[in-house]
């Protein structure tokens, strides 16, 4: 039994476990220590890896009337101003009106609710959902953020 005194000097113990053994000590959860904390994890891998993508992406798109979109639509972009898309637009539209998913990034402001909902809209419309059965669903993380979407879609004229 080892009867040597303990101290709560937190000076006087080191990162390796009080000084007496080289070995690092296991985590408090009893899990084994961590190395490398702070890097990277590793690639995810088998089912949760991001698909290899082996369809390239269609070309952007210089102005909104060179999509194959419904007359009007494209009318009703015309109404508020709308002519030549943002980049992330120009670049996602005309990949999501040929029906492939996409995934796209940017800031605040940078178009990213038409980028989706253009394609949305003139992929649903005309038809009618029926009852338990949505045409489409938009998800997004908060109530805010469900209420720009609805206004920045709604006043579209393509039921």
């Amino acid at each position: 039994m080892d009867r040597t005194p303990r101290t709560n000097d937190r000076y006087s113990r080191t990162r390796t476990g009080g000084g007496q053994s080289g070995a690092p000590r296991p985590a408090r959860s009893g899990a084994p220590a961590r190395s490398g904390y702070g890097r990277r994890p590793a690639a995810i891998q088998g089912e949760f890896a991001l698909p290899k993508t082996i369809t390239p992406a269609l070309p952007a798109v210089e102005a909104f009337a060179d999509l194959d979109m419904l007359a009007q639509l494209l009318a009703a972009l015309g109404a508020e101003g709308m002519s030549v898309p943002f980049p992330i637009q120009a670049a996602t539209l005309p990949n999501t009106l040929a029906g492939r998913d996409v995934l796209g990034r940017g800031r605040t402001g940078s178009g990213k609710t038409l980028a989706f909902g253009l394609a949305l809209l003139a992929r649903t419309a005309g038809q009618r959902a029926e009852p338990g059965q949505p045409l489409a669903l938009v998800l997004v993380p908060t109530r805010e953020l469900a209420q720009q979407v609805t206004a920045a879609l709604t006043p579209t004229p393509v039921r």
